[in-house]
């Protein structure tokens, strides 16, 4: 009976996730809000659920997810949409990161007392957005592909960062000391090695996969190849999940990447994803997303309210800190204006940063358990205020109002990176007064710009 009852309720749960994806594509009011809000309910709330004793499984489980979402998302990305989103990708993940870093960790050093290499370890683990929140939020919300692709980007990127700089306060808490050198040298390795082994593994997938297919049910042959790259770049010590993301991308531009140098290694077999391969994983990723969200809600812990409070306190510092970052690392002037509110209101947490937070308590750190649970609650309020913030960017002209402003004394003070200051106020300040503001979502003078714009980017 039991299990009737656990099949009639997944049953339920995936019909309830595809009317949420509906309700998200015609009201904007994101599928991802309303998962945890399942998770909450069943979990901490009623008690139906509880994934105390099986944290194991979901270990394993959180990381299929971020790998197969990686790969997916990897696979709609073209290269010559990422050379041109290339230097707002690194602006925006360092800013981002070391902005967010530094200013938790001035919270936790000033506020809560915490140790300063502690502060900032626990700065280190919140750097950092989630791929599971952001790559499905992407490719609901009308944006450009130049600005979806940063986003994309930077929520792989940043999950180096978080990981190598957060492992590396643990070392320093233990030892005494921080070896910068040492850090910076394991970020790019990390990123660099891993991607060579995501691009070397999607060529050599390219060339067996016309063999590969001839074999009966050899649908999730590649999924499966994606975990071997995934877990050879873990075992090497660099990042599995920018293998991951790499693996895709070279999967999806084999045809570029088949220069006539490269032809005389891999020959005329060179094969890519066809369409019912891509719904195939498409369809799966959005399995695997459902289970995350409701699975993330039934993690969180509802008993002690200080660190929740704490947790919510600094999302809504990050949430103000978010806008000069956005702001310093995208040009007013080659962006569209409802893209520069998707990407100040884009800045969930997930996985890294969950699992991240049961480090320091397992390597005995002190101050460990306050990590861990403000990370938790970090990691639902942030996903909350990226849910919310998207349906009232859309609906709310006051909310396009207060970005308006916040980018208008962004541009001001000057907190740009290298760009002509005068030129950037002229375009924040077009934006900012330019046509009418009602309930439309942009005026018709922006939304033809706009139009334009997103053309030229598309």
């Amino acid at each position: 009976m039991n299990i009737a009852v656990s099949l009639v309720a997944i049953g339920f749960l995936i019909f309830l996730a595809h009317l949420f994806s509906e309700i998200f594509s015609r009201k904007k009011i994101p599928d991802v809000l309303m998962l945890i809000g399942i998770g909450l309910l069943l979990g901490p709330v009623l008690k139906i659920v509880q994934v105390g004793s099986s944290s194991g499984i979901g270990s394993v489980f959180t990381t299929i997810t971020l790998v197969t979402i990686l790969f997916e998302g990897g696979t709609g990305l073209r290269l010559d949409e990422l050379k041109k989103s290339v230097r707002g990708t690194s602006l925006l993940t360092n800013l981002n990161f070391f902005a967010t870093m530094a200013v938790v960790g001035l919270i936790g050093w000033k506020a809560y007392d915490l140790d300063l290499l502690v502060a900032l370890m626990l700065g280190s683990i919140v750097g950092g957005t989630s791929s599971a929140v952001v790559i499905p939020m992407v490719k609901q919300l009308n944006m450009g592909k130049k600005s979806g692709t940063i986003l994309i980007l930077e929520s792989a990127f940043s999950d180096v960062l978080c990981i190598v700089f957060a492992l590396a306060f643990v070392e320093a808490v233990l030892m005494g000391q921080i070896d910068i050198g040492l850090t910076l040298g394991k970020i790019l390795a990390s990123f660099i090695l891993a991607t060579l082994i995501g691009i070397t593994g999607s060529v050599f997938w390219s060339m067996i996969l016309h063999k590969v297919r001839t074999i009966q049910n050899s649908i999730f042959t590649t999924p499966s190849f994606v975990f071997i790259i995934f877990g050879i770049s873990e075992l090497l010590g660099y990042s599995g999940a920018i293998a991951a993301l790499a693996f895709g991308i070279g999967l999806a531009n084999m045809d570029l990447l088949a220069s006539p140098a490269v032809q005389r290694i891999i020959g005329t077999n060179a094969q890519t994803l066809n369409e019912t391969e891509k719904v195939l994983f498409s369809e799966t990723v959005f399995l695997l997303k459902t289970f995350f969200f409701i699975y993330i809600g039934l993690s969180i812990n509802l008993k002690d309210l200080q660190p929740l409070l704490i947790g919510l306190i600094i999302t809504g510092v990050l949430f103000l800190l978010r806008i000069p970052v956005v702001r310093a690392s995208v040009s007013a002037a080659n962006t569209p204006r409802l893209d520069m509110y998707y990407m100040a209101a884009i800045f969930p947490k997930g996985l890294a940063a969950a699992v991240l937070a049961t480090i320091p308590l397992q390597r005995g750190v002190e101050g460990g358990e306050f990590i861990k649970n403000v990370t938790f609650s970090i990691v639902l309020f942030s996903i909350v205020f990226t849910s919310v913030l998207i349906p009232l960017i859309d609906k709310v002209p006051f909310m396009r109002k207060f970005y308006d402003f916040m980018f208008r004394i962004t541009a001001w003070t000057g907190f740009f990176t290298g760009r002509d200051k005068e030129a950037e106020i002229m375009a924040v300040s077009a934006i900012s007064n330019g046509g009418r503001d009602d309930n439309s979502q942009t005026s018709e003078p922006e939304n033809s710009m706009e139009s334009a714009e997103r053309k030229k980017d598309e």
